[in-house]
């Protein structure tokens, strides 16, 4: 059983649940607004107490070999790139480590020849020790190798469709393997037979049209939870960011979801999908931020760079471009002291973990900074 064929029979094929969902973002007024959003209030303290996760994104390489109009990493932007060694890696992790975080993101561009067959598992053992919850958001893989990644200490996978509108996808997308949609619309199916217990999806909102995108995200969610049932969900509506390259795409105002808007898709979320994680990143910025936390989300990341390097400097003395998928060194005089690699997006909410988890306990929350252990699988 795959999810693409039901995904090829939708929207014509709805269930119950998605007729309702569709009925919750529906155009409101400002009382059925705020009726959502305490709704979605209560229901989150009923399923998930006060309580707040908190996670860092650790970005290990910005090679990729696809074109994608949208993002900074596209194969044909001409930015500084970098990766990172295990080495390095090590040193941003024990930055994020000293910070307080127990539960890190693993993130790179598709590339296999720099991020190679054998290098995250490396890096994630190395990392289990520090972080006893590692996700990773990576090019879609076979089921073996997420096997290989859940035995060597990975227990959680990010992938994101970016757009559930094929016709949009395929224009966006256009070169390097993220080129097959229905590959990656199966790759939280593949990584659930992997053995990971955690898996989120999301849509880039912006790209298409944000009521379509998000019925189509609550199918898939709706499918996982009933054929992936023994692995936990998250789900994030990351909008679009300022990012290197911006002249590549040009976002259409039409699409834009709107801070109300927002509020809206995650309470309707909230609503339908009472158990699931919702994730709200540093790309928000931190008066909305403050403003959703009581509403509906449970994860949030906090003091966030989105470049190899970006927490520590590493990596900064191997910087180049590449050509065609292909590594061209750059002149000295192009990257002085200082330089970095160039970052997937720019973040908006800039505060530190430590005032951020201040800000949530101001709010009535737990930050909680670590919420798993592998002694809680092991016998007494």
């Amino acid at each position: 059983m795959s999810f693409v064929p039901v995904f090829n029979e939708f929207p014509e094929k709805r269930s119950p649940l998605l007729r309702r969902f569709e009925n919750l973002i529906a155009p409101a007024d400002d009382p059925q607004l705020e009726s959502l959003a305490r709704q979605s209030a209560q229901i989150t303290r009923r399923n998930f107490g006060k309580t707040m996760r908190l996670f860092a994104p650790l970005y290990l390489s910005n090679e990729c070999v696809n074109n994608c109009s949208y993002c900074g990493f596209s194969r044909d932007n001409p930015i500084l790139r970098t990766t990172l060694t295990a080495e390095q890696v090590l040193r941003e992790a024990r930055f994020l480590h000293d910070q307080g975080f127990r539960n890190i993101l693993l993130v790179a561009g598709e590339h296999p020849k720099f991020v190679s067959d054998g290098y995250l598992q490396d890096i994630v053992r190395q990392l289990a020790p520090l972080f006893p919850t590692i996700g990773i958001e990576v090019g879609p893989m076979e089921d073996h190798q997420y096997a290989e990644l859940v035995k060597a200490g990975a227990e959680g996978l990010i992938v994101y469709q970016e757009t559930y509108h094929r016709d949009t996808y395929k224009t966006l997308h256009t070169a390097g393997p993220k080129k097959n949609f229905d590959w990656r619309l199966e790759c939280p199916e593949r990584a659930y037979r992997g053995g990971f217990r955690r898996i989120g999806i999301g849509a880039l909102f912006g790209l298409a049209d944000w009521r379509t995108e998000a019925l189509a995200l609550a199918a898939h969610l709706e499918y996982l939870h009933k054929h992936c049932w023994k692995a936990q969900f998250s789900v994030a509506f990351p909008r679009m960011r300022p990012y290197a390259g911006n002249y590549q795409y040009t976002p259409d105002p039409n699409r834009y979801l709107t801070d109300r808007q927002l509020v809206q898709l995650i309470a309707a979320t909230r609503i339908c999908f009472p158990t699931t994680g919702i994730v709200v990143s540093t790309r928000e910025p931190a008066q909305l931020r403050d403003n959703l936390m009581t509403l509906g989300p449970t994860s949030m990341s906090a003091g966030s760079a989105t470049d190899p390097g970006g927490y520590t400097g590493a990596g900064c003395d191997d910087l180049h471009r590449t050509q065609k998928g292909r590594r061209v060194e750059v002149a000295a005089e192009e990257k002085p002291a200082g330089t970095r690699a160039t970052e997937q997006f720019t973040i908006d909410d800039q505060r530190s973990p430590a005032d951020f988890a201040k800000t949530i306990e101001s709010h009535g929350l737990e930050p909680v900074w670590k919420d798993w252990d592998e002694a809680i699988l092991t016998n007494s």
